[in-house]
């Protein structure tokens, strides 16, 4: 249910691992495509949108470099997605040269992370401290003020999306987790890219495998309700509510069946805008992507608990922006006063931004199928209410026209350089909601212990150790989902350890006291 990446990867494993012909394997979906938040497309007013880029690295990500491993890539079929993207990433090396910008547009020097003494033994008690004594606590119950103005909450945040109302328990794990990429997180060297944005690097060619192995995709379809019976302290799945074009009904599910839910998504509710409209204001009425997931979870506390995550849009929303160009003068500026070509590059945020604007420019062409005379780059802001620096309104009122106004301002480019451009405005509501505090019993395991035949598989399981908001971890829960439930005995792929590493752990502190 559900027709993400994690469902994707869950079909996948069935048949690679567990010998499951793909006949037997059904993926529904309430949109027109599979992929869930990794989307990408020619948007109806003109240009591309897509909602968001994840950044991957070879350092992590165990399990989808797994599975991607399998699977073929579409322009050069003799070697697998995971071949393909390594040997682009070594033709293309990330080193960020200009992280950060300030408002005189000088490229600041962030080899020092800007700690004092004090933001050094906050920071180590907060990675220290037990998830059972951080429990629903936020990030600056444990981080001072300031702290949040050092070099490395600039960089560490826009990287990662975090704000300092989240989840001290998820940024304990970021540190723990990515504990090698803190001594150059001012370049991101470790960051690695597909050849174009993933849902035609990733999406389209194991959607492609899926369909060639047999699976079935049923598109325009929602599951609104499912039949369960609790009897001895087990909970099976009867029966699924589906509507679709043609009404309602019901789908039985056999003895033998097995059900995988994507419960939720950090893209629900999204919406986007064009050059001439901002991207309209829907909340979770207007989705409903939340609705089965509370409904099952009602009087079931291992299923988790939705309200921790959807209860406060003000604190998970953020806005992206998809720029088109259609002349080089953006690129060749940027490129320029970066210092890198475009695909080097890291995030370049503009630290005295009202909005918290950060943008990226890609390898050339992001899209299968993008004319040689097009360029595609985007933006994103943490702070999209706030009122912008040159454009007197917040950006969540911004059509495309006035975002690029506020970019041009803050690199003080002429209007000719954006001259044809054409901006889509992206307004995401949940993008981070699980990053919100939440207890541990708040995310149901990916196979919840009481579970018969019903596996969770998405951002909002718990998983220990690992972190949220990386295509990894829906790749994860549903490896460790389609193992457990099926019996198979080959091992999901560990966590790598990079944080009891004796080399990281020095490479960490020295960087600590630059």
């Amino acid at each position: 249910m559900g027709g993400g990446i994690g469902s994707l990867a869950g079909a996948a494993f069935m048949i690679r691992d567990a010998g499951v012909a793909g006949a037997q394997i059904t993926i529904i979906e309430r949109s027109a495509i599979a992929g869930g938040s990794l989307d990408a497309a020619p948007h109806a007013t003109g240009g591309y949108s897509l909602r968001g880029g994840r950044m991957l690295t070879s350092d992590h990500y165990e399990c989808l470099w797994d599975l991607l491993k399998t699977i073929p890539s579409l322009d050069h079929p003799e070697e697998s997605v995971f071949e393909e993207t390594a040997r682009f990433n070594r033709e293309h090396p990330a080193h960020s040269s200009a992280r950060l910008v300030d408002q005189h547009r000088f490229k600041l020097d962030v080899s020092s992370m800007g700690f004092t003494n004090a933001d050094r033994l906050e920071l180590v008690r907060l990675a220290e401290t037990s998830e059972d004594a951080l429990g629903t606590s936020r990030i600056t119950d444990w981080l001072s003020p300031p702290f949040f103005r050092t070099n490395f909450w600039w960089m560490w945040q826009t990287t990662f999306a975090f704000q300092p109302w989240h989840s001290a328990v998820e940024l304990k794990r970021y540190l723990h987790r990515f504990m090698n990429e803190f001594p150059r997180i001012e370049t991101l060297a470790g960051v690695k890219r597909t050849v174009y944005n993933q849902y035609d690097s990733i999406v389209q060619p194991l959607e492609a495998w899926l369909r060639a192995g047999g699976v079935n995709f049923v598109h325009g379809t929602t599951v609104t309700e499912m039949d369960l019976r609790d009897e001895g302290g087990q909970v099976t799945v009867q029966a699924l509510h589906v509507l679709d074009h043609a009404g309602t009904r019901r789908i039985a599910v056999d003895a033998e069946d097995l059900v995988f839910f994507q419960n939720a998504s950090m893209t629900d509710a999204s919406s986007t805008g064009s050059m001439e409209l901002a991207a309209p204001c829907l909340t979770m009425a207007d989705s409903g992507g939340w609705a089965l997931w509370e409904k099952i979870a009602r009087g079931r506390p291992e299923f988790g608990n939705p309200a921790a995550f959807n209860s406060s849009i003000a604190e998970s929303y953020w806005a992206s922006f998809t720029v088109t160009c259609n002349t080089t003068a953006f690129f060749d500026r940027m490129e320029s006063f970066s210092g890198n070509r475009a695909g080097t590059g890291g995030l370049v945020t503009f630290k005295d931004s009202n909005w918290q604007m950060s943008v990226v420019l890609y390898h050339q062409p992001h899209f299968r199928g993008q004319r040689a005379d097009q360029q595609v780059f985007w933006g994103y802001a943490l702070q999209p209410d706030r009122v912008g620096n040159f454009v007197p309104k917040a950006m969540s009122d911004c059509n495309g026209a006035e975002i690029l106004q506020e970019l041009r301002g803050h690199l003080n480019f002429d209007p000719e350089v954006l001259a044809g451009a054409i901006c889509i405005p992206c307004r995401l509501p949940y993008i981070t909601s699980m990053f919100m505090p939440r207890a541990k019993t708040d995310r149901p395991l990916p196979v919840p212990k009481c579970s018969r035949n019903l596996a969770f598989v998405s951002q909002f399981v718990e998983i220990g150790d690992d972190v949220v908001f990386t295509v990894e971890y829906s790749v994860r829960a549903a490896q460790m989902a389609v193992y457990q439930l099926l019996g198979v005995r080959r091992q999901v792929p560990p966590i790598t350890r990079h944080d009891h590493s004796l080399k990281v752990m020095f490479d960490s502190l020295v960087k600590s006291f630059s």
